[in-house]
């Protein structure tokens, strides 16, 4: 069972973004089904490594498209970003120290963190992005 699952009411209106988003959702059913064959040890580090990636290339595009729009609420979604930037550089810290209760309170940070900013957080952005052409 993924933990997971994509739906239209996750969508920014903007392709690239929700394709992001899925990426993102994507790795995360690969961490929770891993750990679910009692497996996470194994396959942590990669997909680590790849939540981290897919975030930070996401953020940097979405900042990138908010810059070139002049987006007027940058600077709060920015900050948004970093804080959970940094969230996430702490699970991956516990990780690299050998703590392996990381996995599952990473999993579900993510998800929690990912349903909550696309549902609220990216929708206050959509409309401003839609309307500057952006799609």
């Amino acid at each position: 069972m993924a933990l997971m699952t994509w739906s239209g009411k996750y969508s920014v209106g903007v392709d690239d973004l929700d394709n992001q988003h899925k990426d993102l959702m994507k790795v995360l059913n690969e961490l929770h089904a891993a750990s679910m064959r009692g497996e996470a040890q194994k396959v942590a580090g990669p997909l680590i490594r790849q939540i981290v990636s897919i975030a930070s290339e996401h953020f940097a595009a979405e900042e990138k498209l908010m810059e070139s729009t002049e987006y007027p609420g940058l600077a709060r979604h920015r900050a948004k970003h970093r804080e959970l930037a940094g969230k996430i550089a702490e699970f991956v810290s516990r990780h690299e120290k050998g703590d392996t209760t990381v996995y599952v309170q990473l999993l579900y940070f993510i998800r929690d963190w990912q349903t909550k900013h696309m549902e609220t957080e990216d929708r206050e952005y959509a409309p401003w992005l839609n309307a500057h052409g952006v799609h």
